[in-house]
């Protein structure tokens, strides 16, 4: 309950950063539709449209280094948050590398099930180990590894690097990342952000095409909330556990003492000082 009670704490420091995330966000999401519109048939359309790329790119950095500053207390020791957001670059480079590897697994998955599904002993290729189960499988595990393992790895690095740059705690995102509450952080963080959100889509659209047009909108709106609402928590998630205040060490502790009590008055007496150069000890 107390981490909870921290985590609830800090969500309302950053209250201006976690509103940032809902309203900013989306108002990003929309520029970057308005963005794919934009006419490039003359050179100064192209140059806007880099301009645009470049300014949102900006500010989704500024963004969200921001919130993973704000989440965290300021131990006097942050780089600029220009220079922290930067530092996003790379881990995302990393990130957009093994999606990327993930991609090409999710392609090769059929390949792979018939592979092993025909190298499984005759009588269990009718149960165990057919071709569906396989395959049911092989999604399950690629899709563990590119929502739970990849932000589970990525993210205390880069939230690290938002506020230090490079001077990395290294020892204590390792303890961090040999915690079981943040790996089930992440979990519940996948499941409502981004399992729970694809399942709204599964059903066959029904109604008038008015109908359908509103369900697809409460749809969208209610799989954006989760996302960006299971993104902020887990930010401050990660805070909670990786920031703690450490209690005074044994021999600095404070100590009551009473208010009058203080050295013998012998001790308090002022000495006179020494007379200075041309002037009479009188």
């Amino acid at each position: 309950m107390n981490l909870l009670r921290d985590l609830f704490h800090r969500l309302r420091l950053a209250r201006g950063w976690v509103v940032a995330q809902f309203a900013v966000t989306l108002g990003l999401i929309l520029l970057g539709f308005v963005w794919t519109n934009l006419p490039d048939e003359h050179v100064w359309q192209v140059a806007l449209i880099l301009l645009i790329v470049v300014l949102l790119g900006i500010s989704a950095l500024e963004l969200q280094a921001g919130t993973m500053r704000g989440l965290a207390y300021d131990d006097g020791k942050r780089v600029k948050l220009v220079w922290g957001a930067l530092t996003l670059l790379v881990w995302i480079a990393m990130a957009c590398a093994f999606w990327a590897v993930l991609d090409w697994c999710d392609f090769q998955i059929p390949q792979w099930a018939g592979y092993l599904s025909a190298q499984a002993p005759a009588g269990a290729r009718v149960s165990l180990f057919s071709f569906v189960h396989i395959y049911v499988g092989l999604q399950c595990v690629e899709w563990v590894l590119r929502w739970v393992v990849l932000p589970a790895k990525c993210i205390p690095y880069g939230i690290a690097s938002a506020q230090w740059g490079w001077r990395l705690p290294v020892r204590r995102i390792l303890r961090l990342l040999w915690n079981w509450r943040w790996w089930l952080g992440v979990v519940l963080a996948s499941l409502v952000g981004v399992g729970l959100p694809s399942e709204f889509f599964i059903a066959a659209p029904r109604g008038t095409v008015a109908a359908q047009e509103w369900h697809v909108g409460l749809k969208l709106a209610g799989a954006y909330l989760l996302a960006v609402s299971s993104w902020v928590l887990l930010l401050g998630w990660w805070a909670v556990l990786f920031v703690k205040r450490e209690a005074p060490p044994a021999d600095v502790a404070l100590v009551a003492v009473p208010i009058l009590a203080g050295p013998p008055e012998s001790e308090l007496r002022a000495k006179a000082a020494p007379p200075e150069d041309g002037e009479s000890a009188g």
